[in-house]
């Protein structure tokens, strides 16, 4: 992780630390004792409600952790945690959930977590559908621009979505009730987020025509075939756009370049398949489209901060598992 980043998360690391009950409102501690509950030791777990996550850390991460997310909505009840994409770092905590709009390689931490107080987040899945349906309703004479193009943006978590997604946990144990009530309450919680501040932003999530929806089909395109050659001209005609056009959309979306974007599935479904296939550095960078095994080591160092046999080395003592990129 480049040293600017290991500045920056100390920055925040320190300024968590001091700002400690910040948020705990009534609802943020009822929405901390049901993910406790559903959340009965460190990892992530999803509920019988389709969607629905409950994320547990007992302490703060020593080294980051990189993922490619999908389109979700994350409200911590208890702890902080920083997430950066690209050169861009946003920090979020009781005060403040975090929006992801289209399918994002990230680098998290968790700043603020102990034993006694674990860092405790609720995540939900969007579903552009059900947005795009709902999106009709709240803005019924059209939906406003967004003020950019972001794909990761944070926002104030008010304690009215906050009492929504405890009550939407509450039904976890309930599914005689969950099975009519649950839809109902997931659709409050994307109707309060359309009609918050960031309302314009998350209805691009569901629009077919949306440039978030636009750069969303080119990334799935890119995501289904990283390992071949990425043509900039042809993703752009795939979402009806010219070369140019597409290129700073996909970078104002993404803070990344498309050429960029394909590396890191590479780089991270490269790092899964060592760890989970017997399979070496060469092999692998062949898997993924590399022809050169020293550029790949050489980008792979760059990307993880090792080579890919101390990398994967390591990830084996400490027992961990890499999902594929290429989901």
């Amino acid at each position: 992780m480049p040293a600017k980043k290991d500045s920056t998360v100390t920055s925040l690391r320190r300024a968590t630390s001091m700002d400690v009950d910040r948020g705990h409102t009534s609802a943020h501690r009822k929405l901390a004792t049901l993910l406790a509950v559903h959340a009965p030791h460190d990892g992530g777990f999803a509920l019988r409600l389709p969607g629905v996550h409950a994320i547990r850390f007992s302490r703060p991460s020593t080294t980051p952790t990189r993922a490619t997310l999908r389109p979700m909505l994350c409200i911590v009840a208890q702890g902080a945690k920083v997430v950066m994409l690209g050169r861009e770092v946003f920090e979020y905590d009781a005060n403040r959930m975090l929006v992801f709009s289209v399918d994002l390689p990230v680098v998290g931490q968790v700043l603020r977590a102990s034993p006694t107080e674990p860092y405790l987040c609720f995540r939900l899945d969007l579903d552009p559908y059900r947005i795009a349906a709902l999106a009709l309703r709240v803005f019924p004479e059209g939906v406003p621009p967004p003020e950019d193009m972001r794909g990761l943006y944070v926002a104030s978590a008010s304690e009215e979505v906050v009492d929504a997604a405890s009550r939407l946990l509450a039904l976890a144990s309930q599914p005689a009730d969950a099975e009519l009530l649950a839809p109902l309450i997931i659709d409050e919680i994307l109707i309060r987020l359309l009609r918050s501040p960031v309302g314009s932003r998350v209805a691009q999530i569901g629009y077919v025509d949306s440039g978030i929806q636009r750069i969303a089909r080119a990334v799935a395109e890119i995501r289904a075939n990283f390992s071949q050659p990425l043509r900039v001209e042809a993703l752009a005609r795939l979402v009806n756009m010219s070369a140019s056009s597409f290129y700073q959309h996909f970078k104002a979306v993404t803070s990344m370049s498309p050429l960029q974007y394909q590396k890191v599935l590479r780089l991270e479904e490269a790092r899964r398949l060592m760890l989970a296939e017997p399979l070496d550095a060469q092999g692998a960078a062949r898997e993924v489209g590399y022809v050169s095994a020293s550029q790949f080591s050489r980008e792979y160092a760059r990307y993880f901060g090792s080579t890919p046999t101390r990398d994967v080395a390591r990830l084996r003592d400490e027992g961990a598992v890499v999902a594929s990129a290429a989901r």
